[in-house]
């Protein structure tokens, strides 16, 4: 999959990346995609929902009047559930909603989400920026030469290491958001409408693929792997 690089003015630099088709040109595969997304989702929930028992809430432990003789159905103390103010019968208790998948599992829902946007023709390749002072109205003019709405549409801006001032530039943006090639993820892919790489990032997908060769299962890990930068 052959890519043009676009300068901030949204016009062709006559350079070119080729990004490798085991990654960018497989068919997804939507069951670990929605595997991996839940995953994340999960992940994110606190569990801390809680509700109190019979045993927890106020109220006397007398019982209300003798089992039998009165006419009316047996009944324990005023904690009882069915009555208003009772205890909650099988409520929410705190659990950790997390689980596990296998890093195969989740290298290959990656992968499937790159191959998604793709095929959307959602990827572009902006030459790298490098502000001198953080602007945001600069950022803002940069996504709309590249023909992005920056108001109705999403975009996952993706650099190779972390960039302060360029970080800056993009964070009060509400629908961009600027992710490390190491860190993203399969909801961040699939969560946003546009994906941007910066040339230099989209290079190391270019060069694990000539590296590679025909190894379907190094380049695949490849999209999981790019080297971490420290912020």
């Amino acid at each position: 999959m052959q890519l043009n690089v676009l300068n901030k003015e949204g016009q062709q630099t006559g350079r070119t990346v080729e990004l490798p088709d085991e990654i960018f040109g497989t068919e997804p595969n939507d069951h670990v995609i929605w595997l991996s997304v839940k995953q994340h989702l999960a992940a994110q929930r606190q569990g801390t929902h809680k509700v109190k028992t019979r045993l927890e809430v106020k109220g006397s432990s007398r019982k209300l009047h003798r089992q039998k003789g009165t006419g009316g159905s047996r009944k324990g103390n005023i904690r009882n559930p069915l009555f208003r103010g009772g205890g909650t019968i099988f409520g929410p208790k705190p659990r950790d909603y997390s689980f596990k998948l296998n890093r195969k599992v989740k290298d290959l829902a990656k992968v499937s989400a790159l191959a998604h946007k793709a095929k959307e023709n959602s990827i572009l390749v902006l030459e790298d920026l490098q502000p001198e002072t953080p602007r945001t109205q600069d950022f803002v003019k940069v996504l709309k030469n590249l023909q992005i709405n920056v108001d109705g549409k999403r975009t996952l801006f993706v650099t190779p290491e972390y960039n302060d001032v360029l970080y800056r530039s993009m964070r009060n943006v509400p629908t961009v958001l600027g992710a490390l090639l190491s860190d993203i993820n399969t909801y961040d892919i699939m969560n946003s409408h546009y994906l941007v790489f910066s040339e230099s990032a989209a290079k190391i997908f270019a060069q694990s693929g000539e590296a590679t060769g025909e190894n379907n299962n190094d380049v695949q890990a490849a999209a999981g792997e790019a080297p971490a930068a420290q912020a």
